[in-house]
């Protein structure tokens, strides 16, 4: 197995990609509502930059651990979902990469909603049913 072949073929990966897009854009908007709050912590910011860095390093060894196993559970997902998101093979660092998003799409929209981006109406009482039943972070809000 080549080292560079191996970089590319992670690099290619459209789940990596969207999952360090979702990563940067939750660290942005979490910039933004800690600056909006006037809560800049520099413990919170450290162990947000800390979970994303062991994301990324999960996704990494996953790629690699795929590849070595040459592991290919593509059978398992339905055709018309491998036409949308043109996945020629998934394994472990697809399935767990799309888990990663979710976490992240969810921290995306909690601080659109957090800091008064336009959000749809519903998007926004889900989201902030979703902080009221399972975080304080709404308390400061009231």
């Amino acid at each position: 197995m080549n080292i560079e072949n191996l970089i590319i073929n992670i690099t290619g990966n459209i789940v990596i990609k969207a999952l360090l897009l979702f990563l940067i854009l939750d660290t942005f908007l979490g910039s933004i509502r800690a600056l909006k709050e006037h809560k800049w912590n520099s413990t919170v910011g450290i162990d947000g930059i800390l979970r994303k860095i062991a994301m990324i390093g999960c996704i990494f060894f996953l790629s690699i651990f795929d590849k070595i196993l040459n592991l290919n559970l593509l059978f398992m997902v339905p055709e018309k979902v491998m036409e949308f998101i043109k996945l020629e093979r998934v394994a472990t660092c697809e399935i767990f990469g799309l888990m990663f998003m979710l976490y992240e799409i969810t921290s995306v929209l909690k601080n659109m909603v957090l800091c008064d981006l336009p959000v749809s109406k519903k998007m926004q009482e889900k989201v902030e049913h979703l902080l009221e039943e399972m975080t304080t972070e709404l308390d400061n809000k009231k």
